[in-house]
């Protein structure tokens, strides 16, 4: 379950994250396809933010789905997350940020696995692995 929501300045967030975390995370940013750590990730475990460590996607709803972000087919837990509209890019989009502290994780789309037919796909550098 998501614990109270966070508020950190952008300067306390740059002190926190890494660079290419901060781009992701904070700025909404993304990385390129196959390159994250967890693609190919097969280990069980949970999935945490990685500015927070709020638990967001368990192992089992984790698959392939050929995009090159890890996909995950639900939540942990109904309000781990926060689903936004996203009409960057020229294109309509569903963000999904982190509950706890808001940043950026990924989209989601309805063109994923069973049972819920949804693929949250994230960005690798947005999350944490704990086996």
């Amino acid at each position: 379950m998501s614990k109270k929501y966070l508020n950190k300045s952008e300067k306390e967030w740059k002190e926190i994250l890494k660079p290419t975390e901060y781009h992701i995370l904070r700025e909404k940013g993304t990385e390129p396809p196959f390159s994250g750590k967890f693609v190919y990730n097969k280990e069980k475990g949970v999935y945490v933010c990685m500015a927070c460590k709020n638990p967001l996607f368990a192992s089992d709803t984790k698959f392939d789905s050929g995009t090159g972000w890890p996909s995950f087919y639900d939540v942990i837990c109904k309000g781990a997350v926060e689903l936004k509209t996203d009409n960057s890019l020229g294109m309509k989009r569903v963000e999904v940020l982190c509950k706890r502290c808001g940043s950026h994780l990924g989209h989601v789309f309805e063109d994923g696995s069973k049972p819920t037919g949804k693929r949250f796909c994230i960005n690798s550098n947005a999350l944490r692995f704990k086996k």
